[in-house]
């Protein structure tokens, strides 16, 4: 992730700590930002945290200090980006990790399965 650009959207289950930072404060939740590093928020948690049972949520919003409210909107905000990825809303790349050779397979197969947590992978610059 490039400092200071906002993180992908596509890519929010590998977002660092630094990310999901840069995320809240675009969706005014940056009051958060510094709670959520403390407790070693990133995106494999965010992602996690649509099984999360009461007491975890209850947990979470406790350690994080969080207002109800507040965390309506961050799960919104979550949901919203998870969509757009499976609306295919989201444009599919070859991630970091692919060889260049194989971008037009990678390409073909991801636009055919767009659930594919693979194709949420980005490439690196």
């Amino acid at each position: 992730m490039n400092k200071g650009q906002s993180p992908e959207p596509l890519d929010f289950f590998i977002w660092t700590v630094e990310d999901v930072g840069m995320w809240l404060e675009t969706i005014n939740l940056g009051g958060y930002r510094q709670i959520f590093k403390e407790n070693g928020v990133n995106g494999e948690y965010l992602e996690g945290m649509s099984m999360f049972t009461t007491e975890q949520i209850l947990r979470f919003i406790r350690r994080c200090h969080m207002k109800w409210g507040d965390f309506i909107t961050l799960c919104k905000e979550l949901r919203r980006i998870k969509v757009a990825c499976l609306k295919g809303e989201q444009k599919v790349r070859r991630p970091w990790w692919a060889p260049a050779c194989l971008s037009t397979v990678f390409l073909k197969v991801a636009k055919s399965n767009r659930q594919s947590r693979v194709v949420s992978l980005k490439l690196e610059p």
